[in-house]
């Protein structure tokens, strides 16, 4: 075989091997290991997911993804939704098929149906599909023109959502891809698992419904959801945690411990109630707290503005259909959706110097964005938002100290809660604002920032704001879960939008540096996301009720008043349990609310002038000295030390 018919390829570990052209990545992987061969899921050729099948024509770098990457999770996943799709072709023939993506954790399709699906079909649906992953169906990618897809979606195997997808969405590509896995066919784009026979472990979770491409004058389909693992610990491991989140649920938990409620009146507006409200003050509080100690200045901006800020800041023109829009005689309002523009007009209200930079400015501003009324979800998704904000404007010199500032209060917030950062550098949008070359700057200080206080990254392209690259911070709950909260973004192009300057060192004006900047991200979800990461368990610093004081019988009513006026005048949070129930039914309702500590008092305790103490989740820790026990009670709170019963 002559030199010319062989590729080189280079492996992550920068070694290289030739092979013969058009040798596919899975053979590649056999050449090295057989364990390799069978663990792999799909094959980056040059940056580029392909099919493992696919053979490498040219000179090429070559990565392998399993099951433990993303990358392979999200191909595993995608292709069981394909088989999810062919199990439902067979049992209810007749079905037609939206969209069928992987998802966070797991994969879902969209069905039309003549079936209701109950779920009790579920369980039917997994034994075809395992039964299909048995028959170990090659999947096999065809590419062929558009308007023949087109034609075989109309007579072949009849689905108007597929047409629909190649006439609309699919509308300026020549060639599209179909897979084919038996007798099943689907257009998708692909990469896929080699082979049905990989799919060992599924189980779909439930059914709802869903708007043809969000739309709610569309035809309504039934998502069926699922997740699948190569190994069954895997997938008994996350069952076991989907009932756990299930327990956890802020929905549930919200209601039972009477913090928020919501109605239809203001659908996606929560009402926060007494005890959430407790929670909420004590968030502001210690965010006021920090940032009054790091030479921020709180402001507050107006909800009701003219749009002729957000057409200046250039909001219309990149979210308007998420403005709620007020019309007042011949003037148009919005509400506001961010707080950003604002905040460049309190930056501009007076002439600055480069002395009085870097300027901070935070704000705890209320904000609302139009959200569709099926995407809204408890606390998660809402459309009335308290931000916790802030803009920085500094001098281009001060980007480094001033984003390193930032992370060192964001480390240090979340240290507070014991959950810890990651980071991600999201970077230029499609519809983004402003140059590229201002871009490129604006990611490269980023970087910089970031590697400068030796934090690690990965990069989320394309995933920037409109007007500026940004970084984001993931944290995981208690659950494992993944969440993005703060973000620091930085923007180049408001200061120049709305023309703000100051007098340099030179006497000349010059433009200023915005940085965006959010630790909550919003209250309302990372609220909902401590009351899933604590399963309501609140630590005592922000437990709506910190203390309980029981009596046991109406003899000892006295003393326990006297208790409680003591908790008091230290500023704990008690309440005073004189009720005329058994001691045994107090101690189980205090329990079920989730009071860190009760302090019960009988006889007993009120002759020896002490007091017995139980810990929630915990119970009886015994008996104390009243103003000792006090006293380790506002050091636990003042410290804010987690509680770990989680």
């Amino acid at each position: 075989m002559n030199s010319s018919e062989n590729i080189k390829i280079t492996f992550p570990d920068g070694s290289i091997k030739k092979y013969p052209k058009g040798t596919s990545s899975l053979d590649i992987a056999a050449s090295i290991s057989k364990g390799l061969a069978e663990d792999i899921l799909v094959a980056d050729v040059n940056g580029k997911l392909v099919d493992l099948t696919a053979p490498v024509e040219n000179d090429a770098k070559l990565k392998f993804y399993k099951f433990n990457d993303e990358e392979g999770r999200k191909v595993y996943w995608h292709t069981t939704s394909h088989i999810m799709a062919q199990a439902i072709e067979e049992l209810y023939p007749g079905a037609k098929f939206g969209v069928g993506p992987p998802i966070e954790n797991g994969f879902y399709y969209d069905v039309d149906s003549e079936h209701k699906f109950l779920e009790e079909d579920l369980k039917k649906i997994e034994d075809k599909m395992l039964e299909i992953a048995k028959r170990g169906l090659e999947t096999k990618r065809e590419e062929i023109k558009r308007t023949d897809a087109i034609e075989y979606f109309k007579t072949k195997r009849v689905d108007p959502y597929k047409v629909e997808i190649l006439e609309d969405i699919a509308k300026n590509e020549d060639v599209v891809s179909l897979y084919h896995q038996g007798g099943f066919t689907d257009l998708c784009r692909g990469p896929h698992m080699p082979t049905t026979a990989k799919l060992k472990n599924v189980k779909l979770l439930s059914v709802s419904g869903s708007y043809w491409r969000g739309d709610s004058d569309r035809q309504q389909l039934q998502r069926i959801y699922g997740i699948s693992f190569p190994k069954k610990k895997d997938l008994d491991e996350h069952l076991h945690l989907l009932e756990e989140a299930k327990r956890r649920d802020h929905r549930k938990l919200g209601k039972e411990l009477e913090l928020f409620m919501f109605h239809e009146y203001s659908p996606g507006a929560p009402f926060w109630l007494p005890n959430g409200m407790v929670i909420f003050k004590e968030l502001e509080k210690y965010w006021r707290d920090i940032h009054d100690n790091n030479g921020y200045d709180e402001i507050n901006t107006p909800i009701l503005v003219k749009d002729k800020l957000f057409e200046q800041s250039g909001h219309l023109d990149h979210y308007k259909e998420h403005m709620f829009r007020v019309d007042d005689g011949d003037e148009v309002y919005y509400l506001k959706p961010m707080n950003c523009p604002e905040a460049t007009l309190v930056y501009s209200s007076k002439m600055r110097s480069y002395k009085d930079l870097p300027v901070r400015l935070s704000e705890i501003g209320r904000l609302h964005r139009n959200e569709l009324r099926g995407a809204l979800g408890g606390l998660f998704r809402v459309r009335q938002i308290t931000m916790d904000d802030a803009h920085i404007f500094c001098t281009p010199e001060q980007i480094l100290q001033e984003i390193t500032g930032v992370m060192g209060l964001i480390k240090r917030f979340y240290a507070l809660f014991e959950l810890e950062p990651r980071y991600y550098l999201s970077t230029m949008p499609d519809d983004a604002m402003g140059t590229k070359e201002t871009w490129d700057d604006a990611e490269r200080s980023l970087a910089a920032a970031l590697k400068a206080n030796d934090l690690p990254y990965e990069v989320k392209e394309k995933d920037g704001a409109f007007y500026g690259p940004k970084i984001d911070i993931h944290i995981k709950d208690a659950l494992n879960r993944d969440w993005q909260i703060a973000t620091i973004q930085l923007d180049y192009n408001l200061p120049e939008r709305f023309d703000l300057t100051y007098e340099g060192s030179d006497g000349a004006k010059h433009r200023p540096v915005m940085v965006h900047r959010a630790i909550f991200g919003s209250f309302e979800r990372f609220f909902g996301m401590l009351i899933e990461h604590f399963a309501g368990n609140f630590p005592l610093w922000l437990a709506p009720v910190q203390v309980a004081v029981v009596s046991i019988t109406d003899n000892q009513n006295d003393y326990a008043k006297t208790i409680y006026e003591k908790l008091k005048l230290s500023k704990m949070r008690a309440e005073l349990d004189q009720r005329s129930e058994k001691v045994g039914y107090k101690i189980r309702d205090w329990e079920t609310k989730k009071v860190p500590y009760m302090i019960v008092v009988g006889d007993k305790e009120k002759q020896n002038n002490n007091i017995t103490v139980r810990a929630h989740k915990k119970g009886d820790l015994g008996v104390f000295e009243l103003d000792k026990f006090i006293s380790s009670l506002v050091e636990e709170r003042d410290s804010k030390k987690i509680n770990q019963n989680i």
